[in-house]
C-alpha cells in the first residue's frame, strides 16, 4: 500500500496510529521532520506537535502531508518509467532516486519486443510518468508518440561484456 494511503487510513483509525504511521513513513522516506517541513511547507513546530501527540492535525494539514508524501514518492506523476527486458530491470536496485531536491520514483515496465515496448511507453504516459527511459531501438518511435521526455539507454559496459562473451563462444 502506498505510504500516502497508509497515512490517510491511519488518520481515520486514531491519532496514535496516525502518529506512528507518519513516523514510519518519514523514516522510510529518509526524512527528518525538519526536512519534511521544508518539503511540505508545514511549520516544523506543527509537525513536531503532531508527532509527539501534543496536537491533532487539522484537515488542511493532513491534506498537505498526504500531498507531500505523494510528491516525494512520485505517485503524483513524478515518476520515471523504465522500459526494458526483465533481466535489465532486475539489475536496478534503487526504486527511488533523488535528483536535485526532488525524490523521484522509478517505475519498471517490462517488455520483450519492440511492440511491447511501444505499448508500455503509451501505458507509462497514461499512468502519469514524468519521463521515460528506454532502449535506442524503440526510442525514436516512442518520442514521436509521447508528449513526455524520452531518454535513451546507452549500455557501454554491457556491450563490451557481450562482445567478449560472443568472442569466447566462437573460439
Amino acid at each position: 500500500m502506498p505510504n500516502a494511503d497508509r497515512v490517510m487510513r491511519a488518520a481515520f483509525q486514531s491519532d496514535e496510529i496516525l502518529r506512528d504511521v507518519l513516523r514510519d513513513v518519514l523514516s522510510e522516506l529518509g526524512l527528518s521532520a525538519r526536512e519534511f517541513s521544508k518539503s511540505s511547507g508545514i511549520p516544523q513546530s506543527t509537525l513536531y506537535k503532531i508527532l509527539s501527540g501534543h496536537r491533532e492535525p487539522n484537515i488542511t494539514t493532513l491534506r498537505q502531508i498526504v500531498k507531500t508524501i505523494r510528491q516525494l514518492e512520485g505517485s503524483d506523476g513524478s515518476f520515471i518509467a523504465i522500459i526494458a527486458a526483465r533481466p535489465v530491470l532486475d539489475t536496478i536496485s534503487e526504486k527511488k532516486t533523488k535528483i536535485g531536491d526532488k525524490m523521484l520514483t522509478l517505475r519498471e515496465y517490462s517488455a520483450t519486443n519492440i511492440e511491447e515496448a511501444i505499448i508500455a511507453a503509451i501505458r507509462a504516459e497514461r499512468d502519469g510518468a514524468a519521463a521515460l527511459v528506454c532502449a535506442p531501438i524503440v526510442s525514436p518511435t516512442v518520442e514521436k508518440l509521447l508528449t513526455i521526455p524520452v531518454a535513451t539507454i546507452i549500455p557501454k559496459e554491457s556491450v563490451i561484456r557481450a562482445i567478449e562473451v560472443a568472442a569466447r563462444k566462437i573460439e
